[in-house]
């Protein structure tokens, strides 16, 4: 058990029969009245973020989220296939269950299975993974405005913004968090 007292940044819980993730969290002694802890907290299953305050004593259920490296191996349909590197076994996971963020994911990267009760819920990409631009517009020479960007298609099929320098062939860092171009590779 753990109480709104503890509550920490990533403390993952259980509440109204939710698994819940503590994203911020703030301890409130008012000059009058009883002390708070105001917070904001993620479903890690539908993904929805609530605030809400909590007294201090109340107590939750611990609800401890697994999180296993598998490797992507390929997908069939609507069905995405990770290797479990320790076991070789091939667990078959439904796209709905994948972020915007796996578009960046080619086969044979790493990524994170976030279960719980074995059931999965999630998949984290790498943060930075290196993809080759495979189509992108030529760069012009006096095109030197400043952070002007270009469209590009990343070998994933993923598009994002890339400096005009970028030329196809060209393997770039990309931060998957924020989708964003991040250096040369």
């Amino acid at each position: 058990m753990i109480s709104a007292g503890d509550f920490r940044n990533g403390v993952t819980f259980e509440m109204d029969g939710n698994v819940v993730q503590v994203i911020e969290f703030q301890h409130v002694k008012p000059g009058k009245g009883a002390a708070f802890v105001r917070t904001k907290f993620k479903n890690v299953i539908t993904g929805s973020v609530v605030e809400r305050s909590f007294n201090p004593t109340e107590k939750f259920p611990t609800a401890f989220v697994e999180r296993r490296d598998m490797q992507y191996s390929y997908n069939d349909g609507d069905l995405y296939y990770f290797m479990d590197m320790e076991t070789y076994e091939q667990v078959p996971i439904n796209a709905s269950v994948l972020g915007d963020n796996f578009k960046f994911v080619k086969e044979e990267m790493e990524c994170k299975i976030l279960s719980y009760k074995g059931n999965v819920f999630g998949v984290e990409p790498p943060f930075f993974v290196e993809l080759e631009v495979t189509e992108t517009d030529p760069g012009f020479k006096g095109d030197t405005a400043t952070n002007a960007t270009k469209p590009a298609t990343l070998e994933t099929g993923a598009e994002v913004k890339v400096p005009l320098f970028t030329e196809q062939g060209d393997k770039i860092k990309i931060d998957t968090r924020t989708g964003e171009y991040m250096e040369r590779a």
